[in-house]
């Protein structure tokens, strides 16, 4: 089995990115160019695996986001990370610091899509992977095909933007990450609403301050 990452490094990278935890009310400001975003593709976290007691996790939860950002309306939901000027990466806890899972499956392949909204719907499809999102197991031999793992790492519901519409997105920081317990759970999706709540808040301060 393939250990990725360790605790250590996993804490230290989640002290360096600009993050929001669960029960943090300190509220970050976003930059200009992210708050006049309009466009957004929801992926699994490509380093992810898949759960080996719960399959379907990631993606149901990256359904769930999407629909979530359907429901407020604000954003376009993109098909292709090239049309996309955020992407969102989302990865299912289960309380655990070290969880066996399968490596080496594609996260982000799916068929059509046809999903209802409070505020109307979208259809749209994925031949395949996002070309600038990226999911390591299509294009990197380390991965070699579906493989028992354990993964080291965050225990709780990861969301995370990143800028996109450039070379290899996933590759930089963060703008604002949110983690918390069932932060990705349908129907509320809180992960969702806190980000919109930072949105409002940074629209406000900007505001105030010209």
């Amino acid at each position: 089995m393939r250990y990725r990452g360790s605790l250590a490094v996993s804490v230290c990278l989640l002290l360096c990115c600009v993050c929001a935890a669960g029960k943090d009310k300190k509220k970050s400001v976003l930059p200009v160019d992210v708050l006049q975003a309009k466009t957004v593709l929801v992926v699994v976290d490509p380093e992810a695996g898949m759960a080996v007691d719960s399959p379907m996790a990631n993606r149901t939860a990256q359904e769930d986001v999407e629909k979530a950002l359907m429901n407020w309306g604000r954003f376009k939901l993109a098909v292709d990370a090239s049309d996309a000027d955020l992407i969102i990466t989302v990865r299912k806890g289960n309380g655990k610091i070290a969880q066996p899972t399968v490596g080496g499956v594609p996260n982000n392949n799916r068929p059509v899509i046809m999903e209802p909204s409070d505020s109307g719907g979208r259809i749209g499809g994925r031949s395949g992977t996002p070309p600038m999102a990226g999911d390591p197991s299509n294009s990197d031999p380390q991965f070699g095909g579906p493989h028992q793992q354990v993964e080291v790492g965050q225990p709780q519901d990861m969301f995370a933007v990143y800028r996109g519409k450039k070379e290899n997105p996933l590759d930089s920081s963060p703008v604002w990450r949110y983690s918390g317990e069932n932060a990705l759970r349908s129907p509320s999706v809180p992960a969702v609403e806190v980000f919109r709540k930072v949105i409002a808040e940074s629209e406000k301060r900007l505001a105030d301050n010209p």
